[in-house]
């Protein structure tokens, strides 16, 4: 099973972490030197994604940009014999034609801006990506599920998933658990709920931001009604499609930080900055300065 393609719902409006969003992306916001949507690129990009499908809205052309060239910054650092930043920016720059734009126009939900791909993606499966939850690991969690995808069959879905504190599954998407495949660390989905209420929740495995799923979804997500929040929602299509199609959870390697939050964003800056070699020490030593006050 090849996957070539990925969707990027980023028409979300941020609203968990205004007033900072309110005219910047949220998918802009750096999580150190870096913006979100750069870091979910990369883990792609890792992956072996060769095409990158961005489902936008209004005030998010800046995203578009940030992918592009700029001759103007170019020239400059040239001038200036700034080759480190030179590097970087090549480093980061996609293929010409790689990377597609459309618009969702309203903000539906998830399932709505997925099935907004439906022509971009076309007949093959293809992965989802949400750009505000980061995963700090090597090999990146996206990469982990192709893997577990290349012992499956061609039909196959796959959901990152990860464990919640019990008292918590009424806040997300949860997925019960079948028969666990060989290997332990993927097992099939044996149903899955949107935000069950208290105590009803069929495990405490999560449904995060990454998914693998086939073609056949759009189908669905064509005709599906609205769910929780009055969205379309993904889980729900996910739902319809797994009477006909198996679902296999993956539990990835990683910790994941959800940058949509600003108790999150903030840990996410942190974890991130510790990863990094040419800051790891000089971080620590802010931060045991910062405590000690």
């Amino acid at each position: 099973m090849k996957i070539r393609k990925a969707v990027f719902p980023v028409a979300g409006l941020g609203t968990r972490v205004l007033p900072a969003t309110k005219a910047m992306p949220k998918e802009m916001l750096t999580i150190v030197d870096k913006p979100l949507i750069q870091y979910v690129v990369d883990e792609a990009k890792e992956a072996g994604i060769e095409h990158f499908v961005f489902v936008t809205g209004r005030n998010k052309a800046v995203i578009e940009d940030h992918f592009d060239r700029m001759f103007e910054l170019d020239a400059t650092l040239a001038a200036r014999s700034k080759q480190a930043e030179i590097e970087i920016l090549a480093r980061d720059q996609p293929q010409a034609g790689a990377m597609s734009f459309t618009r969702q126009q309203a903000p539906l939900g998830l399932g709505h801006a997925v099935w907004c791909a439906r022509d971009i993606i076309g007949n093959e499966p293809f992965a989802v990506l949400l750009p505000d939850e980061l995963v700090l690991n090597t090999p990146g969690c996206l990469a982990q599920m192709i893997e577990a995808a290349s012992k499956l069959g061609s039909k196959s879905n796959l959901i990152a998933v990860e464990e919640v504190p019990e008292h918590l599954t009424h806040q997300y998407g949860i997925c019960g658990v079948g028969k666990r495949h060989k290997g332990g660390r993927m097992f099939e989905v044996d149903g899955m709920v949107e935000k069950p209420a208290k105590g009803t929740a069929p495990s405490n495995l999560s449904i995060t931001g990454r998914y693998i799923l086939q073609p056949e979804i759009f189908k669905i997500l064509e005709t599906q009604e609205r769910g929780a929040g009055g969205e379309i929602q993904l889980t729900d299509a996910m739902i319809g499609l797994s009477k006909t199609q198996k679902f296999y959870g993956v539990e990835f390697a990683g910790e994941r930080h959800d940058c949509g939050s600003k108790a999150g964003f903030l840990r996410a800056n942190i974890a991130f900055g510790l990863a990094r070699a040419d800051l790891r020490d000089g971080l620590r030593a802010e931060m045991k300065k910062y405590l000690g006050r």
